[in-house]
């Protein structure tokens, strides 16, 4: 029995999640797979978008003094959140691992938490880098690097924010990764620092091969050349049970709406955890929603819509005209809505777990991106997977939403890309089975971090 627990002890893994929706829950997923192979697991998280630990209670859960003003939170800065948190949290990191370095075989951290790499270098510990998106948004960070150096963003000409990025196929310079809500040079620095990881021991993908075969293999030679790449995705599938990491209390009712109405009919709408809209953004939406016939399942985030509670805008005559066909909350268990027969497109902000999940039930989609890398993976469910349609422009119109809606889920179009769709439900599937990349991937893995 003491063996069995020296065994244990010495088996644990210390990951280090990065404080937002798109990251936590691939890590969480991550860890779920590596509990369930023998692992212990603790978890260091920041106090910002803390994850309820009574939801894991196989994992030991620390914290990381982020020491983040409200202010700084409130301003929705990404860029400047995250440089905070690697300022801060190097300190509360180096306290938790003096106490458990004689138990951990290496650190996993997400790629933002990049101040990881040296603290564990630091203690004499192996440590490895979580991507949670795909390549092609990996790549593209590298051109705005570039275009940073030679000094020329923010780039104003919208002429040539239409044309298309050299050597990057499809992707033009309106579709790199520019945040909405930070300053450019302070995305810069993030994103110089995340690729300036020289001690990782390797690299964990959440992506397929297959998915983006050519990112593939350019970037395994101009950045992971000397470390090994083990791309695990679709990560939300490789855990064989996982609690709900959501940071908001997800409304199930929703599933008994869906229960009533019929196969391929709704079309389910969400745009993220963190988007912000304006009212007159809403206001279209709703009105294209009314107008299209379909029914639908809104998620309208409480805080998501400038100046506004949320669900408080719906007017009268809309919810006059929609009557039970269309259903509102505030949060919902999207893979459980994804999976359901009666959801037939999915309107999407376009983050990659949001893409990938999409990809795996098979459900086409309607592409709204709103920032990051989101406009990256639009182009690429457009123009190379052809499996959703980009509602494009500044300004949202309720008559394209409308007819964007329709074409998605009555129209021959829409009935095509349904069908593509479904077969990469069927490749990824395929690829989850015994001996499929996922599963071999991810077996790699298991065995590399043993070599340790």
């Amino acid at each position: 029995m003491e063996k069995t627990l020296e065994i244990s002890k010495r088996r644990r893994l210390l990951l280090v999640p990065c404080p937002y929706q798109g990251h936590i829950n691939p890590m969480l997923h991550l860890a779920t797979y590596l509990h369930h192979n023998g692992f212990s697991i603790t978890i260091a998280h920041t106090f910002f978008n803390s994850i309820n630990s009574n939801r894991h209670p196989d994992f030991t859960f620390v914290h990381l003094n982020d020491q983040l003003p409200n202010d700084l939170l409130v301003s929705l800065d990404v860029a400047s959140v995250l440089l905070a948190i690697n300022d801060n949290c190097k300190a509360s990191l180096e306290d938790i691992l003096a106490n458990i370095v004689e138990d951990v075989m290496c650190v996993i951290h997400d790629e933002a938490m990049y101040f990881c790499e040296a603290v564990a270098s630091g203690f004499g510990v192996r440590s490895l880098v979580l991507r949670t998106t795909s390549i092609a948004a990996c790549i593209s960070r590298l051109v705005v690097l570039q275009l940073h150096a030679e000094g020329r963003l923010p780039l104003l000409d919208q002429g040539s924010m239409e044309d298309e990025v050299p050597n990057l196929h499809p992707l033009r310079y309106k579709d790199l990764p520019f945040s909405v809500t930070s300053d450019v040079s302070k995305m810069a620095e993030v994103i110089l620092k995340m690729y300036n990881i020289t001690t990782s021991s390797a690299v964990i993908w959440n992506t397929i091969p297959w998915l983006e075969p050519s990112e593939f293999t350019q970037i395994k030679t101009r950045i992971c050349n000397q470390v090994p790449i083990f791309p695990i995705g679709p990560i939300h599938k490789i855990s064989p049970t996982s609690s709900s990491s959501s940071l908001l209390s997800e409304d199930s009712t929703c599933l008994s709406w869906l229960h009533k109405q019929a196969p391929n009919s709704v079309i389910y709408v969400s745009l993220g955890s963190i988007a912000i809209l304006t009212n007159q953004e809403l206001q279209e939406m709703a009105w294209g929603l009314a107008n299209s016939n379909q029914p639908f399942l809104w998620v309208v985030r409480p805080g998501s819509i400038k100046g506004s509670d949320g669900i408080g805008f719906v007017l009268e005559e809309f919810q006059v005209k929609v009557g039970d066909r269309g259903c509102i909350v505030d949060w919902a268990p999207q893979k459980e809505v994804l999976a359901h027969s009666a959801v037939g497109g999915f309107w999407s902000h376009c983050g990659w777990n949001s893409t990938v999940e999409s990809l795996s039930l098979g459900v086409p989609m309607l592409c709204r991106p709103y920032s990051g890398d989101q406009r990256g993976n639009s182009r690429y469910i457009c123009c190379v997977w052809r499996v959703g349609l980009g509602l494009e422009g500044d300004e949202l119109k309720r008559n394209e939403v409308e007819k964007g809606i329709r074409k998605l889920m009555v129209e021959e179009e829409g009935r095509k890309m349904r069908e593509r769709a479904m077969d990469f439900k069927r490749m990824i599937e395929e690829c989850l089975r015994e001996g499929g990349s996922c599963s071999r991937n991810l077996k790699e893995l298991v065995d590399f971090i043993m070599s340790f």
